[in-house]
């Protein structure tokens, strides 16, 4: 893997305002990316236990 390959894309919503979420393939991590305009966040995503949401390896 490459280093440009270590995330990948997986979901996307809007335009000039929107989120997206992305997976850290070397970890398994998922992340929600929320922006607007030229400004913009990044969180993990967590599951009810407040525990990041994983994606298990034959799915990265």
């Amino acid at each position: 893997m490459s280093k440009n390959d270590r995330f990948k894309k997986v979901y996307s919503q809007g335009k000039l305002e929107g989120m997206e979420i992305w997976i850290d393939r070397e970890t398994g991590i998922n992340y929600l990316f929320h922006f607007a305009g030229y400004s913009g966040g990044l969180t993990p995503l967590l599951d009810e236990q407040g525990k990041p949401v994983i994606t298990p390896v034959a799915e990265r």
